[in-house]
């Protein structure tokens, strides 16, 4: 017995200095994850998408590599890939990419779609900010459409974990936005009624 119990004692150790590592070293991934979302509301997507494919191999690298017993300590660095991926195509105009594409776990796409609302988000009221009315409206269009789509996965909470957590504050989330929105076009139609009556010419 005390032969098998070094041997366990060992492969423990090994598994535990896996972990160490990949917690470690996916850091990196998320980092550059955060840095691509940053890029993306700055505009800079060629910045943007450097980022994102460095996060891409680096992502491949470990997963070719891992040990399937410790694959979930990888789902969090996936979940960022897939929110900073999703939320730069968005920007572009693009479709948001299949989970085939980005080659992550299922878990890890549900995640990281309802994370990457809360960057549409706050791109729809960087839109509002700089006068931009119509390109917020077709933004949060999407994010509302997004979070029905998901709504769903709420059922599926005991699996993917925090997953009706994500869903009650992306409802608030698009709440909140509804209203900016609505509130936005008030303002724009009331400004322009104003527009109006002062071209209007004075009575002699």
């Amino acid at each position: 017995m005390k032969r098998t119990l070094e041997k366990i004692s060992k492969s423990l150790e090994r598994s535990l200095d896996e972990r160490e590592s990949l917690i470690k070293n996916t850091r990196q991934i998320i980092s550059l994850c955060s840095e691509s979302i940053i890029d993306c509301h700055k505009n800079d997507i060629k910045s943007a998408t450097k980022k994102i494919l460095d996060a891409k191999k680096l992502l491949a690298q470990y997963r070719k590599n891992i040990n399937k017993t410790l694959y979930k300590y990888l789902i969090p660095s996936e979940q960022e890939f897939v929110e900073a991926s999703c939320f730069l195509a968005l920007i572009q105009g693009k479709e948001i990419p299949s989970l085939e594409s980005l080659q992550v776990k299922e878990e890890s796409y549900i995640l990281g779609l309802l994370d990457c609302i809360g960057e549409m988000r706050r791109n729809v009221y960087d839109k509002i900010r700089i006068g931009k009315s119509e390109d917020a409206k077709k933004m949060f269009e999407k994010m509302d459409d997004l979070y029905l789509q998901l709504y769903p996965f709420a059922y599926f909470d005991k699996i993917i974990k925090e997953a009706r957590r994500k869903l009650d504050v992306d409802r608030i989330l698009v709440e909140e936005t509804r209203i900016a929105i609505t509130e936005d076009r008030k303002s724009t139609r009331l400004n322009s009624s104003h527009s109006s009556v002062s071209r209007m010419p004075s009575s002699a």
